[in-house]
């Protein structure tokens, strides 16, 4: 069983900068590929980016590539989104995820409000 604890949310400015935080406790993230997922209400869950632990490939989604960089700390066993050039349509829960072929985990998500 893995438990995820997202931290790092919070309002901020149009073209400001927030750190998301996603920690695994009860396991390492060796050998999951590790995610940002955004959901507003009345919307589906939205993917936003991912990290294979092993090699270090990233994925984004187009609306935030060349904003949003997501990297890891293996002796923290954290995954980190780094989040520029906020825009109000980022406001949203974001929620981390860990998963392989056979496992699927997800944090209990963090706020993030982006006024301009």
């Amino acid at each position: 069983q893995v438990q995820l604890v997202e931290s790092g949310g919070g309002l901020v400015q149009a073209g400001g900068s927030l750190r998301l935080s996603c920690a695994a406790s009860g396991r390492t993230f060796s050998g999951y590929t590790v995610g940002w997922f955004r959901q507003v209400p009345e919307n589906e869950r939205e993917f936003v980016a991912a990290i294979r632990w092993g090699s270090g490939t990233t994925f984004y989604a187009e609306s935030v590539k060349g904003r949003f960089t997501i990297s890891r700390d293996n002796a923290k066993n954290t995954v980190y989104l780094q989040m520029n050039s906020l825009k109000p349509e980022d406001t949203a829960m974001y929620y981390c995820n860990a998963r392989t072929v056979s496992n699927n985990y997800w944090g209990q998500g963090t706020q993030v409000t982006v006024f301009s």
